[in-house]
């Protein structure tokens, strides 16, 4: 009777590790809302998604940066699934923006000058198509300035980013979105380790 019980106690105990696992790494992803009404979606895949927010989080007029993944066809992805190319979506950070406060053209310079537009098996470190570094428009203006903010770039230097259409856009887990401000000594060392900016200043110099 002892026995039984202390197993049926392992098990118990055992059951509670998988569920909070499960819990903590299952994806509780859903297509992100339309936009509020005065606001405005903006997509972009610059490589790990951690390293995308910062740069528009500080921009005025931006209301709210979420990592998350886009351009791919599984729903309801999660991060192991993205990060082993599965499901052909990229990293990506879907930006909302107040359009009478910063301009698109202005968050498009933004994207250009945070990614290796020159890369195009990844970005940096991080090698696969959902690392690749892409635009994804969401009406025919954005893709209007998309198409020729690479155009212009594209007299500079050979560009492989993508400009696509924006489909669903699946928010990451919890655990990912403001990465930068939750673990900052972990994001900091990635960033470094991983030769980001020194990159970024061979591409772009003093114009960041």
């Amino acid at each position: 009777m002892m026995q039984m019980r202390s197993r049926l106690l392992i098990l118990a105990a055992l059951t509670a590790v998988l569920i909070g696992f499960a819990v903590l790494h299952s994806s509780s992803a859903a297509p992100t809302p339309p936009a509020p009404q005065g606001l405005a979606k903006a997509t972009f895949a610059g490589g790990c998604f951690w390293c995308m927010v910062h740069p528009f989080d500080e921009l005025k007029g931006v209301v709210k940066v979420t990592s998350g993944y886009a351009g791919g066809q599984t729903k309801d992805p999660t991060y192991e699934e993205v990060s082993a190319g599965a499901t052909g979506h990229r990293e990506s950070v879907e930006i909302l923006y107040d359009p009478r406060q910063i301009t698109y053209a202005k968050l498009l310079d933004v994207f250009w000058h945070n990614v290796d537009p020159t890369n195009n098996i990844g970005q940096f470190c991080d090698q696969g198509p959902q690392y690749r570094s892409a635009i994804f428009y969401h009406d025919a203006e954005q893709k209007r300035l998309a198409g020729a903010s690479k155009a212009a770039l594209q007299k500079r230097m050979k560009v492989y980013t993508d400009v696509l259409p924006a489909g669903y856009f699946y928010a990451a887990e919890e655990y990912h979105q403001d990465y930068y401000k939750k673990n900052p000594v972990r994001y900091r060392f990635y960033r470094l380790n991983c030769g980001r900016d020194y990159v970024l200043d061979k591409i772009w110099g003093t114009s960041r």
